[in-house]
């Protein structure tokens, strides 16, 4: 029995460029040359209200603009068109057998993971959010979920092999905020009042 091919996220429009149907490209994978052949086939994460939802979308060509990647694809001919696909973000089939890339996971990869800061497990990873502006881990700490910013600057290593991911999370992101109010309440209460001297 064959296996369903796993879906690897390629790749997310940003902008139309220009008045013919082209997109601007943020590219999620190490061989664009690969993923980005004419004819490869697309599948789109948008909205439910987006027109687009529930279909695929075709490259008929890849080009680059000083240095930056440039999508046209089949179906979409002019500036409308394209704005309609701005921020949809792009899956494509992966076989089993296929290396994986570099730096490219797939979320059941992820999920389960342990969540270690600086060396110290913060919870497990339950499962991954994707958005147009950015991927979200959800790390299960104790009773409650913490999003974390998918991004090399927050995430700076992923260890499959070990079970763990490694974060450097702003302060304040795993840890309740302190009541100052308490603790000043409880000196207060626990301060002796000073002997007063009997006055002649």
């Amino acid at each position: 029995m064959s296996t369903a091919p796993q879906q690897l996220r390629v790749g997310r429009l940003t902008k139309a460029h220009g008045l013919k149907g082209a997109l601007k490209l943020e590219l999620f994978t190490d061989d664009p040359d690969k993923r980005f052949t004419p004819g490869s086939v697309f599948t789109l994460q948008v909205p439910t209200s987006s027109p687009w939802h529930g279909k695929t979308l075709t490259l008929a060509e890849l080009r680059w603009y000083n240095g930056q990647p440039v999508g046209f694809f089949e179906g979409v001919s002019d500036r409308s068109g394209a704005e309609s696909l701005a921020k949809a973000i792009l899956w494509i089939d992966q076989d089993s057998d296929e290396p994986d890339e570099p730096d490219a996971w797939y979320d059941f990869q992820l999920v389960g993971l342990r969540a270690l800061r600086d060396g110290v497990e913060v919870g497990t990873v339950a499962r991954v959010e994707h958005f147009p502006a950015q991927d979200l881990l959800v790390v299960r700490s104790g009773e409650r979920d913490v999003l974390v910013p998918f991004v090399s600057a927050i995430v700076p290593a992923v260890d499959i092999a070990a079970g763990t991911v490694t974060i450097t999370p702003p302060v304040g992101l795993f840890e309740e905020l302190a009541d100052d109010d308490q603790p000043a309440a409880e000196q207060a209460v626990a301060e002796p009042e000073a002997d007063v001297a009997p006055s002649a």
